[in-house]
């Protein structure tokens, strides 16, 4: 007797026909899950996708030297957390395994960064502890291009110089105490006693062609020159709300100091002068200043920050020849009125499609290769100029005052049939600049000095000074 399916006779048994669509049913979902396997095994293999959450370096004294955070879901105390470890296995004079969890994070070492060791030394040759330390801008600026939100990019070492700009310094360069001010130190008077305080920092931004800020950082420094006789221990009041290291310091910390308002600085190394138990106590900078121009502290920070300058970049197709494009570029001062921009530089590099460049700006205009605007020293003036030889844009901007903004217009000749690769092309646009006067970018300041020498009516000069400098200012026109 045949089997029967809804009413109708089938040539089978029936137990056959579930059979396979049993198989039918199982058989996609199998395959969607043997794929995704597939997939992960083949990611692990060729080391993609696996998450690095932190990089940081640890000197063998347990300091934290380099900290780069990516993903903000893993505690900022992680390298106290595994020097504590490290130090605790080597007073037992155990080796630390390569990976080890703690508190339900994974420390992996030894073995990784191995390539990025070997990217510090092309640029700046021994990658020690010393090195890495005068090169502070340059390691973070290597990271940034290197793991893009905890993912490997780009490892080789002539296509990241191609979007870093900032210049190595080796062992034969200034001292590693001395980080070089922009400020005059020079001694007022011949004998006059007095001291200079400055805060300088210099900044790393990177943005899209929109002039969105996708990446930024702070390397700042509190440098001291003193003229003072006797030289006498001083005390400089940093900001209240500060935070190092991820712990507040002071006599108000853990009451609002972690807020919106509060100065937060992610590392920081002091000078052997400064007395660091009191800093953490009272949020004092206490130190004997030692004869020559030094840094007190060296910090970085990479709580957001609003940018001062803005450029923004437009390429577009000229209407009447294939053989032409114009590019557009807008720089705004986004400062306060109050402070004034000594120097601006905008360099915008092109490819060798590009055969000819006529530039001119808001303030004159030229046909061939060189615009000015002349003012007297102290008034605005800018220059732009088309260098053939290097392939680049330069344009200068002197005394740009707080909340103006400046347009550049540039024709380019390419050749024909170029025009997508030198919209692809051109770039990165890097931003030089020095700007002078309080607030600085991190926020921190120093609300007082104290000059200890007991002697009557003695009151020394005090410069107190704030500079903020362009460290790797960029705009990168490709990045969406």
């Amino acid at each position: 007797m045949e089997d029967t399916l809804l009413g109708f006779s089938i040539p089978f048994p029936r137990s056959d026909l579930y059979v396979a669509l049993a198989l039918v049913v199982c058989y996609i979902p199998a395959v969607i899950v043997l794929n995704w396997v597939a997939h992960r095994v083949i990611d692990l293999v060729r080391g993609k996708k696996v998450k690095t959450h932190q990089v940081f370096l640890v000197s063998p004294r347990g300091d934290c030297v380099i900290f780069k955070d990516f993903r903000g879901d893993v505690p900022k105390s992680a390298p106290e957390t595994f020097a504590q470890k490290a130090q605790a296995a080597k007073s037992l004079e155990r080796d630390l395994a390569p990976a080890v969890d703690i508190d339900g994070v994974q420390y992996l070492h030894v073995k990784l960064l191995l390539r990025f060791t070997a990217i510090c030394r092309d640029y700046f040759g021994r990658a020690s502890e010393e090195g890495v330390r005068r090169n502070l801008p340059l390691v973070y600026e290597l990271l940034d291009e290197v793991m893009d939100f905890g993912f490997a990019q780009d490892s080789q070492t002539d296509r990241l110089k191609q979007y870093i700009r900032i210049e190595p310094q080796t062992e034969a360069d200034q001292p590693l105490e001395v980080v070089k001010s922009v400020l005059d130190t020079t001694r007022t008077g011949p004998s006059k006693d007095e001291i200079f305080v400055d805060i300088v920092e210099r900044l790393t931004a990177t943005f899209d062609p929109a002039g969105r800020l996708k990446t930024a950082a702070i390397a700042g420094a509190l440098q001291i020159k003193s003229y003072l006789s006797g030289n006498p221990p001083i005390s400089l009041g940093l900001s209240e709300d500060l935070v190092i290291h991820g712990r507040p310091v002071g006599p108000g910390a853990g009451y609002g100091a972690s807020g919106s308002d509060a100065v937060v600085l992610d590392t920081c190394s002091f000078h052997q002068a400064v007395d660091q138990q009191r800093l953490e106590r009272d949020g004092v900078l206490e130190l004997v200043p030692p004869e020559g121009y030094f840094s007190a502290m060296t910090y970085r920070s990479t709580k957001p920050f609003r940018p001062p300058l803005r450029v923004v970049p437009i390429l577009e197709d000229d209407i009447a020849s294939a053989e032409k494009l114009t590019l557009y570029l807008r720089v705004r001062a986004e400062f306060p009125v109050t402070k004034t921009a000594t120097s601006v530089e905008v360099r915008v590099p092109l490819p060798r499609a590009v055969q000819r460049v006529n530039v001119e700006t808001d303030g004159a205009k030229t046909a061939g290769g060189l615009a000015l605007a002349a003012a007297s020293k102290s008034v605005f003036s800018q220059n732009v100029e088309w260098v053939p030889k290097d392939r680049v844009i330069v344009w200068n901007l002197r005394h740009l005052r707080g909340g103006k903004e400046h347009t550049l217009k540039a024709r380019l000749t390419i050749d024909v049939g170029s025009a997508e690769a030198v919209k692809r092309d051109y770039g990165p646009i890097t931003v030089q600049f020095v700007l002078p006067g309080k607030p600085s970018a991190s926020g921190l300041d120093v609300r007082y000095m104290k000059i200890q020498k007991n002697e009557k009516n003695y009151n020394p000069a005090r410069w107190f000074r704030v500079v903020t400098v362009a460290g790797s200012y960029q705009v990168r026109p490709h990045w969406l």
